[in-house]
């Protein structure tokens, strides 16, 4: 019988640099989070030679509702679902 557990999917996305890894980042966890299933809020980034010293993208604090906040992870101001406009 199959273990009922939590799983997590490791996805490798090569960028050059830590900038262009967190925007990466940020657009590959927005997008799968139309998926149910998807916690972008816990997305991290880290060098390929060093994937225990991992960057937050997202601030990740819990909303109302128990949504996560899903601004920078150091945003200046109140946790919101979506960046100002």
């Amino acid at each position: 019988m199959a273990d009922r557990g939590r799983y997590v999917i490791h996805l490798p996305v090569l960028a050059v640099d830590l900038a262009g890894a967190v925007r990466l980042a940020r657009v590959v966890a927005r997008w799968a989070g139309v998926l149910s299933c998807a916690d972008p809020g816990e997305t991290t980034v880290s060098a390929e030679d060093e994937q225990g010293v991992r960057h937050r993208v997202f601030c990740d604090l819990r909303l109302p509702g128990g949504r996560r906040c899903l601004l920078r992870a150091d945003h200046d101001g109140p946790c919101a679902r979506h960046p100002a406009r």
